[in-house]
C-alpha cells in the first residue's frame, strides 16, 4: 500500500508539474500556406525548435488553399503572444491573406503583439503597406522605399528610393554575423559568429522607420560590401523581428542553415523577446565563434 502511495504521489507531482510547463509556456502562432520555400518543412522545424526549448507551446493555421475558402479563415492572434509569418506570394501575387486578415494582424501588433518574419516572409505582400511598415526592409524593387547598407565605421546609410539596385543575393554561405547593435536578442554573443549556408540580401527595401538594425554580414558571393542581416521594427506597442535568416529551399532536408546553432538559439531569443521584451533563454556552449560555425546533428531532429 505504501508504495502505491508514494506512486501516485509522483504521477500527481509529474501531472502538476506538465500542467505548470503547460501554463508558462509562450503561446506562438505560425501562418503557412504558400511560399515558394518548403512552407511545411520551415513549420514544422520551426515548431521542433521552438518547443523543444520548453519555452514555447506552438500552434499553426495554414491559409486555405481553396481560395473560395479564404473569406471563411480568420486566426484568433490575441490567443497568441507571437504570430511566426511563414508565407511567401513573390512568384504569384494571386496567393495572398484576405482584407479582413490583414486588417487583425495589423491591429494585432499596434496593440502590442509580437511579430516574427521568418526569411522569405520578408519577399511577401508588396500591395501590402502596414505590412511594409511592420517589417521594415524586405525584398523590394530599386524604387520601394530605402535601402539599408553598413558602411565605414559601422555607420548605417541610407540608400533613396531609386538609387542602388532592387534587393538580390548572391550564392549561400557560411556567413560571419557582426554585431552591430546591443540587444538583449544577442545579449552575450561573440561580436562575430558564423552562420551555415546563408544568404546575405544586398539593398534590402522598405520604409526603414523605427528601426534597429541587430546584426550585419559581408555579401563575398556578389556585392562585396556589408547589409544588415538582422533587425527589430517598433510598430504600435507591438515588436517585430527580421532576418534573411532562415533558408529552406525544396528537396532539402534539415540543411545547415536550420541545424545551425547560432540561428537555432537566435530564433528562440527573438521569438522570446518579441513576447515579452526580455530575454531568458541562455546561450548554450556550442554556439558558434567567428571562426567556426556549430551545427546539430541531422540525427537531433525529428522524422519528418
Amino acid at each position: 500500500m505504501r508504495k502505491l502511495i508514494i506512486a501516485l504521489v509522483l504521477i500527481i507531482s509529474f501531472i502538476s508539474k506538465s500542467h505548470a510547463q503547460d501554463d508558462t509556456a509562450i503561446p506562438v502562432l505560425i501562418i503557412d500556406g504558400f511560399s515558394n520555400h518548403d512552407w511545411k518543412q520551415t513549420t514544422a522545424v520551426t515548431k521542433w525548435i521552438l518547443e523543444s526549448s520548453e519555452h514555447f507551446s506552438v500552434d499553426v493555421s495554414t491559409v486555405p488553399s481553396d481560395s473560395t475558402k479564404w473569406q471563411e479563415w480568420l486566426p484568433e492572434f490575441d490567443q497568441y503572444a507571437v504570430v511566426i509569418q511563414n508565407t511567401n506570394n513573390i512568384h504569384d501575387q494571386s496567393l495572398k491573406w484576405p482584407e479582413h486578415a490583414e486588417k487583425k494582424l495589423e491591429e494585432y501588433v499596434k496593440n502590442g503583439g509580437g511579430l516574427y518574419i521568418l526569411h522569405s516572409a520578408n519577399n511577401a505582400f508588396s500591395h501590402w503597406e502596414e505590412y511594409d511598415k511592420m517589417i521594415g526592409l524586405g525584398w523590394r524593387s530599386q524604387t520601394s522605399g530605402y535601402a539599408l547598407e553598413i558602411g565605414e565605421g559601422q555607420k548605417v546609410i541610407r540608400i533613396p528610393p531609386g538609387e542602388g539596385q532592387g534587393t538580390g543575393h548572391g550564392d549561400r554561405f557560411d556567413a560571419v554575423i557582426h554585431i552591430l547593435n546591443p540587444h538583449p536578442i544577442n545579449q552575450d554573443y561573440p561580436k562575430q559568429w558564423k552562420t551555415a549556408h546563408t544568404e546575405v540580401y544586398s539593398y534590402p527595401r522598405g520604409p526603414a522607420e523605427n528601426l534597429d538594425v541587430l546584426s550585419y554580414a559581408y555579401d563575398s558571393t556578389d556585392t562585396q560590401r556589408l547589409w544588415p542581416v538582422e533587425w527589430v521594427v517598433s510598430y504600435g506597442e507591438g515588436r517585430v523581428y527580421n532576418s534573411s535568416l532562415g533558408h529552406l529551399w525544396s528537396g532539402e532536408i534539415y540543411p545547415e542553415a536550420y541545424r545551425c546553432v547560432g540561428f537555432q538559439t537566435t530564433m528562440i531569443r527573438a521569438v522570446e523577446w518579441a513576447a515579452t521584451g526580455t530575454v531568458t533563454y541562455p546561450l548554450p556552449d556550442d554556439f558558434p565563434t567567428a571562426d567556426a560555425k556549430s551545427l546539430k546533428s541531422k540525427a537531433d531532429f525529428p522524422d519528418l
